[in-house]
């Protein structure tokens, strides 16, 4: 009986809590896809970011309240005055950015041109100037413009989620980017208990709750002249760091 109330919570709470995101994406979508016209960069970008911010803040609180995820994030509050700083998490599963953007305001966010396109992200992501990939010369010009007037910019080493809990190989270019406008690379690791929206698996499959997720900081590098040792030792730090180790993520 308890048993099967749970069960009927978890889905309740699961479904509900997805609902709610996408309805309040898209009822934010919305106005800043005008506010995107509308507003002057210098004053869009910011509130748009910090909308961004608050509205997966709102959701990620809302999940843990319900209990069906644990989060321990408290490390993210260390880059809050970063300024100049390419983060990079390695990637798990959708929620990544999620969790991240949650407790940073001033990151700048690289996106698959088909998610500025999505309705419910688009109009949101423009308007706090979030960057295209779909073009390599205009997103790395575009992001070391961001890195030197003093952004975060959030991007992902593997460039794709990790496949089988497994660190992917690494694209050079977030590499480039810092070493163009002059800015050290942050490394953060993600573990969970759960391969929950990672590669293959599908939206509305529920997971076993709870979610347990821990967010960590890793050494901060800078850029050598030599990027291809560079990039191989850096991924060669992240899968340490990651292998073996006991997920955070354990409930307890």
């Amino acid at each position: 009986m308890i048993r099967g109330l749970r069960l009927c919570y978890e889905y309740v709470v699961f479904y509900g809590s997805l609902a709610i995101f996408g309805i309040s994406s898209l009822l934010w979508s919305l106005p800043a896809a005008l506010l995107y016209h509308v507003l002057p960069r210098r004053l869009g970008e910011p509130f748009g970011s910090f909308m961004i911010m608050a509205g997966f803040r709102y959701f990620v609180g809302v999940m843990t309240m319900s209990g069906i995820i644990r989060c321990d994030l408290r490390d993210l509050d260390g880059l809050r005055r970063s300024g100049r700083l390419v983060i990079a998490p390695n990637h798990p599963t959708l929620l990544d950015a999620v969790l991240i953007i949650s407790r940073l305001r001033n990151v700048t966010c690289i996106m698959k041109p088909e998610v500025l396109n999505n309705p419910l992200l688009g109009g949101g992501a423009r308007l706090a100037g979030y960057i295209r990939n779909d073009s390599p010369a205009t997103l790395v010009k575009r992001s070391t413009e961001k890195l030197r007037a003093g952004h975060a910019l959030l991007i992902f080493p593997e460039g794709t989620r990790t496949v089988g809990g497994q660190v992917g190989h690494f694209k050079g270019g977030f590499a480039l980017i810092a070493k163009k406008a002059d800015a050290p690379i942050q490394t953060v690791f993600i573990e969970s208990n759960s391969r929950f929206l990672g590669k293959g698996w599908p939206l509305l499959k529920k997971p076993d709750f709870p979610l347990v997720y821990r967010v960590r900081l890793g050494k901060r590098f800078d850029v050598g002249d030599d990027l291809q040792s560079f990039m191989s030792d850096l991924e060669g730090y992240y899968r340490q760091e990651l292998s073996g180790r006991k997920t955070a993520a354990q409930p307890g």
